[in-house]
């Protein structure tokens, strides 16, 4: 079941003073989300995410395209009631105390009362608000600020949470805290899109992800099953070893670090058998400290896609006068 579909999805801005044109925020999006799935809209500052949550949420209206959440358009009365949105920097009532606008906003989604404030009291728990839930929000930090818009964003106990840059702001404290709200959503069945530029975050979360450069959509899936992350060599370190036992290995071996104490990295390619070479040492004396494959970060992935667009039609993004 989706839920979430996008099918060419496309939004113009009109810039410039005095002669106006068109520029393309946005240009063809086609994306699906299955229900209960944890999706990244990953990509670098400009890409698109925010103009995307914000057709979702009808904030903004599309040039062109179609979009369907948990079955229905935006703005229809079932996605508001099961739907949750944090915005990329959310204001509120600075007035208000954290657990004043929890309440009021309670109220919209038709909790009263007694169900109203316990409802309010377990979420600013869940967000990590204690004694400050009583502060004016104007006096509130923009973490403890992010917190709030998170808490909001779980009132009605949503099916679909949209988060725009839900890390933004926050401590590594913070993070950790979001990164297990965001897996708990996930484990009760709730579906969560989120956009980041935060690599490691949707590294840690995704189910799968889907990458914007330029507006437009240039890789989506899981990130195992992506080409551009497929293993590109192993980094072994071992100890014990001397240059002798190194030696060894031969041309096998791309760079050898030493690391001090006998230890060293040694980079093997991707064609290698890398337990053939821990065999090999260990028969040397050596001891196996760690293994790990060596990937392409989506931060390289990132640079590569833009640094390939750079000068090209995604660069200005302008639209092609008829």
């Amino acid at each position: 079941m989706l839920a979430l579909e996008t099918d060419r999805l496309t939004k113009d801005y009109a810039v410039g003073f005095w002669r106006r044109r068109p520029y393309r925020a946005l240009d063809g999006l086609s994306l699906q989300v299955e229900a209960g799935e944890v999706f990244g809209l990953l990509g670098p500052n400009g890409a698109g995410k925010t103009t995307t949550l914000k057709l979702l949420m009808e904030l903004i209206y599309p040039t062109s395209g179609r979009i369907a959440i948990l079955g229905h358009p935006p703005g229809h009365p079932e996605v508001r009631r099961r739907a949750g949105f944090l915005p990329e920097a959310p204001y509120f009532y600075d007035y208000l105390t954290a657990e004043e606008l929890l309440s009021y906003f309670a109220g919209l989604f038709g909790l009263r009362d007694g169900a109203r404030r316990a409802r309010v009291a377990a979420l600013l728990d869940l967000v990590g608000i204690g004694g400050e839930r009583r502060l004016a929000l104007r006096k509130c930090s923009k973490g403890m600020l992010q917190r709030v818009g998170l808490a909001q964003a779980l009132l009605n106990e949503p099916d679909l949470v949209f988060l725009d840059e839900p890390m933004s702001g926050l401590d590594p404290l913070g993070r950790r805290d979001v990164r297990a709200i965001v897996l708990g959503l996930r484990d009760r069945g709730c579906t969560v899109v989120f956009s980041s530029h935060i690599l490691s975050d949707a590294e840690a979360l995704c189910s799968r992800v889907g990458i914007l450069v330029g507006g437009r959509l240039v890789a989506a899936g899981r990130l195992s099953d992506m080409l551009a992350f497929e293993v590109e060599g192993w980094e072994l370190v071992m100890a014990g070893l001397d240059e002798a036992a190194l030696g060894a290995l031969g041309s096998r071996v791309r760079r050898a670090t030493p690391l001090g104490g006998g230890r060293y990295a040694i980079e093997l390619p991707p064609v290698d058998d890398p337990d053939c070479a821990v065999a090999g040492l260990r028969a040397r004396g050596g001891r196996l400290v760690s293994l790990n494959p060596m990937r392409a970060t989506l931060e390289d992935y990132f640079v590569r896609q833009v640094e390939a667009r750079a000068g090209g039609p995604a660069a200005g993004r302008t639209v092609p006068e008829r």
